[in-house]
């Protein structure tokens, strides 16, 4: 990659010959435009897969930051689209039609709340061929976030969120959950550096309560080979409950000892994760 004075040498350089055969009343035709590049896939194999991330409640599409730098490295071509966090059935429609927008094989992951939006977004989508779980929800046809999130004990989510109201399209008001600035970083990103946690806490996307009790219609881990990261510090959803969904779904699952925003903390670990899903992907195992 050049370097900023060598880009300025060189349109320096460009001016003052295009200034010198100006003076001289020199014409000569202009260059022919290089083709228009399609875009591709950066480095990588051509069966390297796209990976698609979706964030949960809590957070945006900059929590993933870290991991798509280190995946773009790897050669793989990454998309991380902002989540509604409307209602599960109209999030996973709506990250069905980015799947459907992508050519080739995908590794679909889903953080925390973005966990059931997958599993519902996934089903009967051919080119989904992985599906990773980053301290998420995995439930079961019928099952809700929030029953998940008490079915053990240990988060203090509830303890941290506030209530807040907006309008709904056809009148009245609905109901959102976000969590108290001055909680934050001890709730759902300790190990964060403060400041760190101080811009994402000022950034936080709320979600409605009606999409964490909003029961799963659809459970497409029971198809497709599925991964999950198990973060054993989380305050958000129980670690406990967290190795259960994960071996319910029979996932390949690893745990890090991390808070529930360890896509922040630890993206390393995250982007090994979802390499192990991409490389069995590329095998055809």
């Amino acid at each position: 990659m050049n370097s900023p004075i060598s880009r300025r040498t060189v349109t320096a350089s460009l001016l003052a010959g295009a200034a010198t055969l100006g003076a001289a009343g020199v014409a000569h035709p202009a260059p022919a435009a290089a083709p228009a590049r399609r875009p591709g896939r950066p480095h990588g194999r051509p069966d390297t897969p796209t990976v698609v991330l979706i964030h949960g409640a809590f957070a945006d599409a900059s929590s993933w930051s870290g991991v798509v730098e280190r995946l773009q490295r790897h050669g793989h071509r990454v998309l991380a689209p902002a989540l509604p966090l409307r209602g599960l059935a109209s999030d996973a429609a709506y990250i069905r039609s980015v799947l459907d927008s992508v050519t080739g094989p995908i590794v679909l992951v889903g953080h925390s709340y973005g966990g059931a939006v997958i599993s519902q977004a996934a089903v009967d989508a051919p080119q989904v061929r992985a599906l990773v779980y980053i301290a998420a929800f995995v439930p079961e046809v019928g099952e809700s976030a929030l029953q998940l999130t008490g079915k053990f004990p240990g988060s203090t989510l509830g303890q941290a969120t506030v209530t807040q109201y907006y309008p709904l399209a056809g009148g009245g008001q609905g109901e959102e959950l976000v969590i108290e600035k001055d909680l934050f970083r001890k709730q759902f990103a300790a190990g964060v550096p403060v400041r760190t946690a101080q811009v994402m806490a000022a950034g936080q996307r709320p979600i409605t309560l009606a999409a964490l009790k909003e029961p799963a219609t659809a459970a497409a881990w029971k198809k497709i080979p599925s991964w999950y990261l198990v973060a054993t510090e989380d305050r958000n959803i129980p670690p406990a409950a967290e190795r259960w969904m994960a071996e319910r779904a029979r996932a390949h699952t690893v745990s890090v000892r991390a808070p529930h925003a360890v896509s922040v903390s630890d993206p390393g670990p995250v982007t090994d994760l979802i390499l192990r899903a991409s490389r069995s992907v590329r095998s055809g195992h």
